[in-house]
């Protein structure tokens, strides 16, 4: 999932996280609205960023 799409998706759903799951729907980790929101206002964001390439741990805040 891009950040773009995980925002979109915490905006829709009026969320502040998002729990993280691997393929087998074990929770990997959390990541939080101002978490991605460090990342959209980066001057390395793009529109392709996927969540996996910001994660530097199972928690961002």
């Amino acid at each position: 999932m891009t950040v773009e799409v995980a925002l979109s998706l915490m905006a829709g759903a009026r969320v502040d996280h998002l729990v993280l799951c691997d393929g087998d729907d074990q929770g990997t980790g959390l990541i939080t609205l101002a978490g991605l929101a460090r990342f959209s206002g980066s001057p390395a964001y793009t529109d392709r960023l996927r969540l996996r390439d910001v994660l530097a741990g199972p928690v961002v805040h």
